[in-house]
């Protein structure tokens, strides 16, 4: 789980972690831990940045009743996510494994979906919701363009697009090497490793249209988030 920015959209009069402040009672970052819990995932690789040991804490008090979790650092955390991942990558090699993000919620039937995919094990997998969204939040996401259920182009401003990115994944481990060539390049984004995957065709996307997901920015993202989000997400019809 990627926990190592300093958030700095999210304007709530502190320079606190984004990560520590509470939504529905929890701590952003131990809300998406416990989603990914609910969603059969049982060890954590957290990595940390802008304040690592508060968030640390954060999470060691709030760890979901079964699972376990171990931290890396990514020392160049003001750096884009691409950077952050790679942090891990000693961690994950030879895994396959859920990339989540520390401020993105979501529903655990999304994730458990993915979990379940079959596909070639050198393929990894985004989350995309392809039900059409308000002018304002797809300005603000990450689109994807799709052929069939493979991911051809992915970023902030592809005009053309036939879904938005939820911020979840279930990777292979050829991720890494995607992300060397993309910061070899001069792109340290985690879509920049995305895009050269989906250029081997190797990135697939399922849609989960209908489920709730936030990407949490702002301080407005995290109240809507609050008054939109349900206590027990709804699974997804069988």
């Amino acid at each position: 789980m990627l926990a190592a920015g300093n958030g700095d959209r999210f304007k709530n009069g502190t320079h606190r972690s984004k990560l520590l402040t509470p939504i529905l009672g929890q701590p952003l970052i131990v809300r998406t831990l416990s989603t990914a819990a609910a969603a059969g995932i049982s060890s954590f690789e957290i990595v940390l940045g802008y304040q690592a040991e508060a968030v640390r804490g954060a999470v060691e008090r709030g760890l979901p009743s079964g699972t376990s979790a171990h931290f890396s650092y990514n020392p160049d955390w003001h750096l884009e996510n691409g950077v952050s991942v790679l942090a891990a990558r000693s961690r994950m090699a030879g895994r396959r494994f859920a990339l989540l993000m520390g401020d993105h919620l979501f529903e655990p039937a999304a994730l458990s979906m993915l979990l379940h995919m079959e596909v070639p094990p050198n393929e990894s997998i985004l989350a995309v919701d392809t039900q059409p969204a308000p002018a304002d939040v797809a300005a603000e996401a990450t689109q994807v363009r799709m052929d069939d259920t493979y991911i051809t182009a992915i970023g902030k401003e592809l005009g053309e697009y036939d879904a938005l990115d939820t911020g979840v994944f279930v990777c292979s481990p050829s991720l890494f090497a995607a992300l060397d060539s993309s910061v070899r390049s001069g792109d340290t984004t985690l879509s920049g490793g995305i895009r050269t995957l989906a250029a081997q065709r190797l990135m697939r996307g399922a849609d989960v249209a209908g489920a709730s997901w936030y990407d949490i920015d702002t301080l407005a993202d995290l109240t809507t988030a609050e008054q939109r989000l349900t206590p027990q997400a709804e699974p997804f019809p069988a």
